[in-house]
């Protein structure tokens, strides 16, 4: 009997190395990898400036603790900041803590401005925001939160997409709403302009704060640092992880100077957050994702690969019913039991990973290519064609 905790629905393959868009079986099996530790190594695997970033780092320094400063902390938080809407960061190790410090920071905002009865968040069904008792709470995965009643008190679900559904949520005590522009977890859902920017008003007229968990679909994965950022719309909170640490754990939650003035010493913190091999790794990561172009190219590759998705939903109606997303960030709505397909494309050597809503999402490397795309369009459909 194995000794690892049963809570992953682990696969019989394994893993050995990878490079670039592709991962190895210890025997040398080749997988096209559509999955990027789900939407995780945004710049492929074994990136070769990322690469020699960590091994310069761990040469010198691993840890040294929030008490003094660390190396590569500011340069890494005045980037960021000077690429999005935030005066502020803080660093942590997975998206769930980058969300919590976000529900933290609006209590504590609240609070500062004589509102302490204010600590109500308004969060959307199908939405998941991590794994901890407050992160499930906060999110509408009914599988995450059964079994961990009684959930933590303070979060009201309204219907995602629905403006009015949102509205009528709000009450004296509601603190801050807060959504993901694409629902990954929950089936690859995107929010539309229209509804972003209407929660964007509802908080400016009630006092509120606008909290966007883009944990899984920023870092570029949609063309841009942000997805908001491509919406006109300017939140007060952001949690950001996954692509900024290309597979080392590394998480943000991003703010302005108005909420970050609530924070003072010692009302949050990370024991782990902000290492020096880690800002090493957020730095390197940057390097490219900022260069000239390297946005762009997302979107032209997510436009290539989305096309070829709905040519196959067009060819295949009795499998395929819907392609969802943008950029490299995209869902395939399945007729069959979604899991079935994730099993046949893997067994064709091609790795994408399940959603809820019967979607496969479909989220490679930022560094896919052209060629990579017809290579992965070419396995779904000769999954399809076998199937029918």
């Amino acid at each position: 009997m194995s000794s690892i905790l049963p809570v992953y629905r682990r696969s019989d393959i394994t893993i050995s190395r990878g490079e670039g868009v592709y991962l190895f079986a210890p025997d040398g099996t080749r997988y096209l990898d559509f999955a990027a530790g789900i939407a995780v190594n945004s710049l492929g695997h074994c990136h070769p400036h990322v690469t020699k970033a960590l091994k310069d780092q761990a040469g010198m320094l691993w840890h040294c603790s929030n008490m003094y400063q660390m190396p590569g902390l500011s340069r890494l938080a005045d980037r960021l900041t000077a690429a999005s809407f935030a005066d502020k960061v803080f660093f942590g190790n997975s998206g769930g803590e980058a969300v919590e410090c976000g529900l933290k920071m609006i209590r504590k905002y609240q609070d500062s401005v004589g509102k302490p009865e204010r600590f109500r968040v308004i969060t959307m069904e199908g939405g998941f925001h991590g794994r901890t008792l407050a992160c499930i709470s906060a999110g509408g995965n009914e599988v995450a939160r059964k079994g961990y009643e009684p959930l933590v008190d303070g979060f009201d679900r309204a219907e995602f997409n629905n403006i009015s559904d949102v509205e009528r949520k709000i009450t004296d005590e509601t603190a801050a709403i807060l959504v993901e522009p694409i629902q990954g977890e929950g089936g690859v859902r995107v929010a539309s302009q229209a509804f972003l920017q209407g929660l964007r008003k509802l908080c400016d007229a009630h006092g509120l704060l606008l909290m966007i968990d883009e944990v899984q679909c920023g870092m570029g994965r949609t063309g841009a640092l942000f997805t908001h950022q491509q919406l006109g719309v300017r939140p007060d909170i952001v949690s950001a992880a996954k692509g900024i640490g290309n597979g080392f754990p590394l998480a943000a939650c991003l703010t302005t100077d108005k909420v970050a003035a609530c924070m003072s010493p010692g009302v949050h913190g990370s024991t782990y957050g902000s290492n020096p091999l880690a800002m090493a790794v957020g730095n390197a990561v940057l390097d490219v994702m900022l260069a000239d172009g390297f946005f762009d190219q997302v979107k032209i590759v997510g436009d290539q690969l989305k096309t070829g998705l709905q040519q196959l939903v067009q060819r295949f109606p009795k499998l395929l019913l819907e392609v969802r997303g943008t950029g490299l960030m995209l869902g395939l709505r399945t007729a069959m039991p979604h899991m079935e397909m994730v099993e046949k494309l893997r067994a064709q050597k091609l790795l994408t990973a399940p959603a809820e809503d019967n979607v496969i999402r479909i989220v490679p490397p930022l560094i896919v290519e052209e060629v990579h795309v017809q290579q992965g369009l070419q396995v779904i459909e000769n999954v399809c064609e076998a199937w029918v």
